[in-house]
């Protein structure tokens, strides 16, 4: 396996002052890397995505400080060779610290943690939890400690956010064995999202505080939470992100004797059933076209029928989630949209809210149509009931910040 540039660039004569005791985030996923460099008052940025890995087509996207866009090709490339590649790209510009984010933590983490040998079993162990990611994420770990040894790295759970939820939210009504031998619980996930919009929500909206947030991450993957005065009361996905809301692929909410149903009628195994509801389902599912709700939108404007009750029903499905949590919250400040589709789609945004009609919400459409493309704003009228805010979210900042947080560095 070797790397080749496709796109060259100068990045010696940059302003690397600027990037001041520069904290790298990790987000290593089963065939990809998102990574960002963010200095420490969070005004500057270095991204860049490896994809494909393992792949012929695996590769390298860069953005430099200046901007400039570099590809390496790293054919049949995995974890370890674009680490050590990205690593590189970065080492001039000496990053103090790596924050890595990590799906599952179990209930044994509640907040960030800086990495040991404990740290990085549990990591490696909570794959029963999390297959697909926690490997990946032990991957990264490992890959840096090779490369920088004396560089502290800090694990961000996606979980652990979600750690101050009562029992009564957390508890499945199943056997007590479950979950004291087995953790069979809900968990939530997107922690490090909610987290970061509820709190942004807080620091901008004029309300006096406590605060309580209902906040509504909607992208390929979606959830929702109920966030007062900074912490997590309830929230949609559960022992694994299946649960909860209508998602891209995923189906979320179905009758749990749904497997058996279907592998007693249809003769399908318990993995084929599982790679259904996680990769067949939702959007996709529903429209038989795509899991984009721009393709499907596209298309329910065209006649399509199909697309058009794909919507509908994640618009429902959404609205319909949103009001229960409600129940989790003791005061009601309002509903913070983000994700892909929180953040940009103005009709979806409306007819979500147009499912909580007893609310008393509403919309100033003007306002709402000009949230769009990574703009922050409120969209509630004066005589709305609670607050609407759309807040772009910024996973890797929250990580970062959280990372310094547990090194002592703020």
């Amino acid at each position: 396996m070797s790397a080749s540039l496709t796109t060259t660039f100068d990045d010696k004569n940059t302003e690397t002052s600027n990037l001041i005791n520069p904290t790298l985030v990790l987000n290593c996923g089963s065939s990809s890397i998102k990574y960002a460099l963010i200095s420490e008052d969070n005004s500057i940025r270095i991204t860049g995505l490896a994809e494909n890995l393992g792949l012929d087509t695996a590769r390298i996207k860069h953005t430099t400080l200046n901007g400039d866009k570099l590809e390496i090709s790293i054919s049949g490339g995995r974890h370890q060779l674009a680490l050590q590649k990205i690593l590189e790209l970065l080492e001039q510009y000496h990053f103090i610290a790596v924050g890595h984010r990590v799906v599952h933590g179990g209930r044994e983490y509640s907040a960030a943690v800086r990495v040991d040998e404990h740290v990085l079993d549990e990591v490696k162990r909570l794959k029963i939890l999390a297959p697909l990611h926690n490997p990946a994420h032990a991957l990264g770990i490992e890959a840096v400690q090779a490369i920088y040894p004396d560089i502290p790295q800090v694990v961000v759970f996606d979980t652990a956010f979600h750690q101050t939820m009562p029992p009564v939210a957390f508890r499945y009504p199943l056997p007590k064995a479950l979950y004291e031998e087995h953790k069979i619980r809900r968990y939530g996930f997107h922690g490090t999202s909610h987290a970061y919009v509820s709190e942004r929500a807080s620091e901008i909206t004029e309300s006096k505080g406590p605060h309580g947030w209902l906040t509504a991450h909607l992208g390929n993957g979606c959830s929702a939470t109920a966030v007062y005065d900074g912490k997590s009361f309830d929230t949609s996905m559960g022992l694994t992100p299946l649960e909860g809301l209508m998602m891209g692929t995923r189906s979320g909410d179905v009758d749990p004797s749904l497997h058996i149903h279907l592998k007693r009628q249809l003769g399908m195994s318990l993995e084929e059933i599982d790679a259904m509801l996680n990769n067949e389902s939702g959007l996709l599912g529903v429209s038989g076209l795509s899991n984009d709700l721009r393709t499907v939108e596209q298309a329910a404007n065209e006649g399509h029928a199909d697309a058009k009750l794909a919507i509908e029903m994640f618009c429902y499905r959404v609205g319909k989630y949103l009001a229960s949590l409600s129940c989790a919250l003791p005061e009601f400040t309002g509903i913070v949209f983000t994700g892909g589709i929180g953040e940009n789609s103005v009709t979806t945004r409306t007819s979500i809210l147009e499912v909580m009609r007893h609310f008393g919400i509403k919309v100033d459409a003007d306002k709402n149509a000009s949230l769009f493309g990574g703009s922050e704003g409120s969209f509630h009228a004066d005589n709305s009931s609670i607050e609407l805010w759309v807040v772009p979210t910024d996973e890797e900042c929250r990580i970062a910040q959280e990372t310094r947080e547990a090194l002592g560095l703020l």
